[in-house]
């Protein structure tokens, strides 16, 4: 896997699929065709096609209805460069060769269209937990995730770790997650869930976390 994030993401991204124009904006050359998050894009040049993409199969479906989780995608084909960013975020890049990566779907920004996704339960957490259900992203090609903040890179190797769900923008797909329950009468952990309930991270891996629990989810009605 080659990011920025690990330095060895050489000077070739600059002729890449998948380039950042800035730190908070994305630039991609098509062809081929990428799935970006809804309302993403910014701006385009050249002709492009952009159409609402579904889950993938009733399996998917029922899966993102039940929990919510799983960013709104669409596809874009044509030809050109499109730019994409999501409320100013930060922008980071992962290069998969034939590996997989777990991603907070709220923190999803584009992924190259060939690669496969689903979503994923933590093992221990319940629905009713809210956020520990996260996409996992295969094969070779790239994904763009957003940070809210300047993020930290976690070697869940080095010791056990711990992370709030919402906090949590991406790992390793290969470490063994699990959930942690902290709660004490009168504590608050983490960043103002107050739920005393993080992901809990083990084994060969990274997870990169960002410095704040995310944008606030408008109420209904608001």
């Amino acid at each position: 896997m080659r990011s920025a994030l690990f330095g060895n993401l050489g000077s070739e991204q600059g002729h890449a699929t998948f380039a950042l124009q800035n730190s908070k904006m994305l630039r991609v050359q098509l062809p081929p065709e990428v799935l970006a998050r809804q309302g993403s894009m910014v701006a385009f040049q050249g002709r492009m096609d952009f159409a609402y993409e579904g889950a993938g199969g009733m399996g998917k479906l029922l899966k993102k209805v039940m929990t919510g989780e799983g960013a709104p995608l669409m596809r874009v084909t044509g030809e050109g460069l499109l730019f994409l960013a999501d409320n100013a975020d930060d922008i980071h890049l992962f290069y998969l060769e034939n590996e997989a990566l777990t991603v907070n779907g709220r923190n999803l920004l584009a992924l190259d269209a060939g690669l496969t996704w689903d979503i994923n339960r933590v093992q221990g957490a319940g629905i009713a937990a809210g956020g520990l259900f996260n996409m996992t992203i295969g094969g070779t090609g790239w994904v763009a995730v957003t940070a809210h903040g300047a993020p930290v890179m976690l070697d869940a190797s080095r010791a056990p770790t711990f992370a709030d769900g919402q906090s949590a923008v991406c790992w390793s797909a290969g470490l063994h997650v699990g959930v942690n329950r902290t709660f004490k009468a009168g504590a608050l952990i983490g960043r103002g869930s107050g739920e005393a309930v993080q992901l809990a991270f083990q084994g060969q891996g990274f997870v990169l976390v960002q410095a704040s629990e995310g944008h606030p989810i408008p109420r209904q009605g608001q």
